[in-house]
């Protein structure tokens, strides 16, 4: 079973960047998840919610399909 939180290294791994990138990142994020009103823990980052921004695609709001494509 899977730590519901990712740490740096695991973040640096996934995305094939440096530790520090991956500190950065979990800090940006961590802020995202504060201003929501969640509760962070410094070094680690939800592991749903850095799916959720870093793979899932934005949704679009109904209406602004371009159809002309």
């Amino acid at each position: 079973m899977l730590n519901q939180f990712m740490r740096a290294e695991e973040v640096a791994r996934e995305l094939e960047v440096s530790k520090s990138y991956a500190y950065k990142l979990i800090q940006q994020l961590n802020a995202e998840l504060r201003e929501k009103g969640y509760i962070t823990i410094a070094g680690r980052v939800n592991r749903q919610y850095f799916r959720e921004r870093l793979y899932e695609a934005p949704q679009r709001k109904e209406g602004n399909v371009n159809v002309n494509a």
